[in-house]
């Protein structure tokens, strides 16, 4: 099957193309290597360098594609604060013209990205997909008016568009940058004998989802007939960010500093994924536990010739 992943140079998304590939799948990648890394892409794959905002450019890749997987985003509360309108271009009008070219070229299903951001601050726990949408940041604004519009194409086009809620995703790939998520930023500078900054008191907890596991979560969806909707994609489990902290040293061998700062606005207090909707559609079922998959992140980052770079020329 000839399939599109918008973002495939991305963390999440390179997963996910390397999964397809082992399938035997045709795969076309567009990314802008805004985020992404030309080094992601697996050669087997037809690359586009190019942006989900260019229509011409998405009508191009979106030939002949059977499925597609819509990755390419803004990511971050942090980043869509500062840039708000970047964040909502990129995260709405990018998907719109993305099902726009489905729509026209006959794609029944995209599989999009979406995020436990669009929740806000939780009112119970664990978080089902009927718990209420009250976002604290643009971003996860951006990614709710997205969800809309897919479930919206679902009613309108007769097309089955999924959308993922992934909750804390970490693994290989992921490479630290001034907005990225907690775990490679504590990896980071753990191998560099650098503190750990903790925002808050650092007993709020995250759920973390390995990127293997939310690959496989992704192509489930996609090749499973008759799924459509919205589902979460976490581990079903969580872990405070001081023991989070912790792991991250004794996985590391390396014992460093711990600063609090005060909290962050846009951040949640708790999170924790109900996931039992995604495991009764496409038999969703996490392999990962944390530790496991913080040792095998570590050793990759360890040996990755851009952190390599970042952790000799002193980056945070």
């Amino acid at each position: 099957m000839k399939i599109l992943v918008t973002g495939g140079a991305g963390f999440i998304g390179s997963n996910i193309v390397l999964k397809l590939l082992c399938e035997d799948h045709e795969v076309v990648v567009v990314d802008n290597l805004s985020s992404g890394f030309e080094m992601n892409v697996d050669p087997r794959c037809c690359f586009i360098n190019g942006d989900v905002r260019d229509t011409s450019c998405i009508d191009r890749s979106v030939q002949g594609c059977r499925l597609i997987f819509h990755l390419a985003a803004s990511v971050g509360n942090a980043r869509s604060i500062e840039k708000p309108i970047d964040d909502s271009t990129i995260n709405l009008i990018g998907t719109l013209n993305i099902l726009e070219a489905a729509r026209r070229h006959g794609v029944k299903k995209v599989i999009f990205s979406s995020s436990a951001g669009v929740f806000g601050e939780l009112k119970t726990l664990p978080i089902a997909e009927d718990h209420p949408q009250d976002p604290d940041s643009p971003y996860g604004t951006s990614k709710l008016a997205a969800e809309k519009m897919c479930l919206v194409y679902n009613k309108l086009h007769d097309m089955k568009n999924v959308c993922l809620r992934y909750f804390n995703v970490y693994g290989i790939n992921q490479r630290y940058d001034a907005y990225g998520n907690v775990i490679p930023i504590f990896a980071l500078r753990v191998l560099r004998n650098k503190p750990l900054t903790i925002f808050g008191d650092g007993e709020q907890t995250r759920d973390f989802v390995n990127v293997q596991d939310v690959a496989e979560a992704n192509i489930r969806s996609g090749l499973t007939d008759g799924v459509a909707g919205v589902y979460n994609i976490g581990s079903g489990t969580r872990i405070t960010i001081n023991a989070l902290a912790a792991l991250a040293q004794k996985v590391a061998g390396n014992k460093v500093t711990i600063k609090h700062v005060p909290p962050r606005k846009g951040d949640v207090r708790h999170s924790l994924a109900d996931i039992s909707a995604a495991r009764k559609a496409f038999n969703f079922n996490p392999q990962v536990e944390i530790q496991s998959g913080l040792t095998e992140y570590m050793k990759w980052l360890s040996r990755d010739p851009v952190t390599l770079k970042q952790i000799q020329g002193g980056s945070k």
